[in-house]
């Protein structure tokens, strides 16, 4: 009897013993799966925002934060960089480590660079940090996603491909925007106006389309650059502070202009979703929850770090 394929497939789909490659158009045959299958979405923690200058009337704005590394296996859902998702995942029983990085502190006072953001975990499965937004004439930070740089320099930074997307670039008075998982954040687009920060992505791991990982908006003299879609903060003008990129969404924080504080980058998170017959022992050191989506248990860790078991 012939078999019933289905209709549209997916690249890395599979059905009754084959898989579907979108490269090709055509599915071949696989073997036999073992272990328990893992659909997970694991952020790093966001970079926090930098902070400009007010000297000798020179005043200039400071970087937004860069969102955290974006890694998603969930079948048709994207990755970072707006890739295809990641391969599906069968683990064998044992423990795996999980870890949720935190966000990167803003940026206080003149001319000071944000911190980095905290990398998260999932065994071998890593959520980069995001990178930090700088202050005047520094380029931006790498990073999952990549950190804006701050006025009077032209030069972004590089995201890592399959996590997330470049920085801006600034000018005079203003500063680049932090990148996002799935766009790259925007130069300057005026002497004193600064980036937006790029749009987070979009997973449906806990049964609704939820976006994350924006960057965060550049710093600027005049007109700041607004936060990317799924959390990133917004940046501030002048004496104004800095808005911090939304908590569990590994989001980028805002920069500032000058002489305040930048927005922090918000925490990662780590996302697993099992068959519902399979139960996860959590260890004490991680915050988490579950819920029942379809036919699956899906485990949200929004704190800490610690093994899951099976």
């Amino acid at each position: 009897m012939a078999l019933d394929f289905p209709d549209s497939p997916v690249d890395g789909e599979f059905y009754e013993g084959f898989v579907y490659s979108s490269a090709t158009g055509a599915w071949r045959v696989t073997k036999d799966r073992a272990g328990v299958p893992f659909e997970y979405l694991v952020i790093g923690g966001g970079g926090g925002g930098g902070n400009g200058e007010n000297v000798s009337g020179a005043r200039r704005g400071g970087g937004g934060g860069g969102a955290g590394g974006y890694r998603c296996n969930v079948s048709g859902d994207q990755t970072g960089s707006n890739l295809s998702a990641e391969p599906e995942l069968y683990l064998a029983s044992g423990s795996y480590t999980v870890t949720v990085g935190a966000g990167g502190a803003g940026a206080i006072g003149d001319e000071t660079s944000g911190t980095k953001g905290s990398s998260s975990r999932f065994g071998s499965v890593f959520g980069y940090f995001g990178g930090a937004g700088t202050t005047r004439f520094v380029t931006g930070e790498v990073g999952g996603s990549a950190g804006g740089s701050g006025a009077s320099v032209g030069v972004g930074a590089a995201g890592l491909l399959g996590q997330g997307s470049n920085s801006g670039s600034g000018l005079t008075e203003a500063a680049g925007g932090g990148g996002g998982a799935s766009e790259a954040g925007a130069n300057a687009p005026a002497t004193s106006n600064g980036g937006a920060g790029g749009d987070g992505e979009a997973s449906s791991i806990t049964g609704s389309s939820v976006t994350r990982a924006g960057g965060g908006g550049g710093g600027s003299h005049s007109t700041a650059g607004t936060g990317g879609a799924g959390g990133g903060g917004n940046g501030a003008a002048g004496t104004g502070t800095g808005t911090s990129g939304t908590v569990n969404t590994g989001s980028g924080g805002g920069g500032t202009g000058y002489g305040t504080t930048a927005g922090s980058g918000g925490s990662g998170i780590v996302i697993l979703s099992v068959p519902g017959s399979t139960t996860l022992t959590v260890g004490a050191g991680l915050t988490y929850s579950t819920a029942t989506v379809g036919s699956n248990t899906v485990y949200t860790f929004t704190a800490g770090t610690d093994t899951v078991s099976f």
